[in-house]
């Protein structure tokens, strides 16, 4: 008998197989072909389909199943093989009601997941730490383990500092008990996650057309959207704008008057209000540090992510100059490709006024021939939309890059 396992084991996979004979010669007894097949469990319809040609039960054989279906998404092969070729499951001489054989056992989606499971490990690089083997990424979102059940503080954190380490920003779903503004106001206080690099929206959304009335959590939808502003109007925009909307069949689970949905902005939270030409509609682009005592200017949301975008391209871009031992060289060279990027920001409309201003200077970082090999980048610029300029210190070297808030404010003389 040959047995074939299921590569993805949720209660939802339904995979099929059937073997063959077709188009073999009577004379060979050792090749079969192989069909398999991934059906939707309630309608039946083909979701993917693997045909696989010519194979063989013989080790030795170029065309051994194992090796083959090393290439396959669907099954693997339980060795060891049978020591011939498997029956046909169409055709003259067969017992089945159908050419195709279902699987033997459902799969199984195993227990809820636990905080410990999306935090993981970062030795074995699993959870949240599964994203080291990424160079770059911009947004995370951990969905709810459960409807009724939300992220627990632990991983809140965890994703937090992971998230201020690698430049990214954490999208965070409103916890289910929070079910008026009064609530969301007192929670987002008591929560404590006063952090420019997490982002919320409040309340959960509800659909016309699932029997359930549990509000759903839509961060994964907020990300998506997120992610399609960036590739056709860039961070420095909000959402608030027409083509970036929710479908019509969602409508938010708590409606809100004009000076509530103020007052949540005011706290850090960015409001969904009601319908506006048949969609919910964006109030606010902040961060959850709105409320807090940190730097005001990354409470805008277009503000932070317009500098986290800077910094990490400028990173990504500079990592080469740490191993150069002209240094005044190398400052001068970045100096130039950092002007160059920021005009290209510029004529993008990044800026709420063209000028701005890049150094890189060896004197500006004591010890830059030593070992450690450092680079300072200084960078001030006006965000669209912000009150003021911000200004940016990149510390490049061999630890990695550090990007600090600066009091440095060149004259506008010697701005671009």
């Amino acid at each position: 008998m040959l047995t074939l396992h299921a590569l993805e084991l949720g209660a939802t996979e339904s995979i099929r197989a059937a073997v063959d004979y077709d188009r073999i010669d009577a004379e060979d007894t050792d090749s079969f072909n192989l069909t398999i097949q991934r059906v939707a469990p309630v309608s039946g319809l083909v979701i993917d389909q693997e045909i696989y040609r010519r194979l063989s039960c013989r080790a030795e054989d170029r065309r051994f199943i194992a090796d083959v279906l090393l290439d396959s998404t669907l099954v693997q092969v339980h060795l060891p093989p049978p020591p011939g070729r498997p029956m046909a499951t169409i055709g003259p001489g067969t017992n089945q009601t159908s050419e195709y054989v279902g699987h033997a056992q459902r799969g199984d989606d195993g227990a809820e997941l636990t905080d410990y499971d999306l935090i993981g490990s970062v030795t074995a690089n699993t959870g949240l730490f599964a994203l080291n083997e990424l160079e770059q990424f911009d947004l995370l979102y951990l969905p709810p383990p459960g409807k009724e059940h939300d992220l627990g503080p632990a991983v809140v954190l965890a994703a937090e500092r992971y998230c201020r380490k690698r430049g990214a920003m954490l999208l965070l779903d409103p916890p289910t008990e929070w079910r008026s503004v009064t609530d969301a106001l007192i929670g987002v206080r008591n929560a404590g996650y006063s952090s420019s690099n997490i982002a919320s929206y409040f309340p959960r959304m509800i659909s016309r057309d699932d029997e359930d009335p549990l509000p759903r959590a839509v961060g994964g939808a907020l990300a998506g959207l997120l992610s399609k502003l960036d590739e056709q109007q860039g961070p420095w925009h909000d959402l608030d704008q027409p083509g970036f909307g929710f479908s019509r069949k969602l409508t938010p689970a708590i409606q809100f008057t004009m000076e509530e949905g103020a007052m949540l902005v005011r706290e850090g939270l960015n409001a969904i209000a009601g319908q506006t030409a048949g969609r919910a509609a964006f109030c606010g682009s902040v961060t959850l540090g709105c409320g807090s005592q940190m730097d005001k200017k990354f409470a805008s949301l277009t503000v932070r992510r317009l500098c986290l975008t800077v910094t990490n391209t400028i990173d990504r871009a500079t990592r080469w100059a740490i191993f150069e031992a002209d240094a005044s060289r190398a400052a001068e060279r970045i100096q130039a490709q950092v002007h160059a990027y920021m005009t290209w920001l510029a004529d993008q409309g990044a800026f709420e006024v063209e000028t701005y201003s890049v150094q890189c200077d060896a004197t500006l970082q004591q010890g830059l021939v030593d070992p450690q090999r450092g680079m300072t980048i200084l960078l001030t610029f006006h965000p669209l939309g912000a009150d003021e300029s911000v200004s940016l210190a990149l510390h490049q070297s061999a630890a990695g890059c550090r990007v600090a808030t600066t009091a440095f404010a060149p004259v506008a003389a010697e701005c671009a």
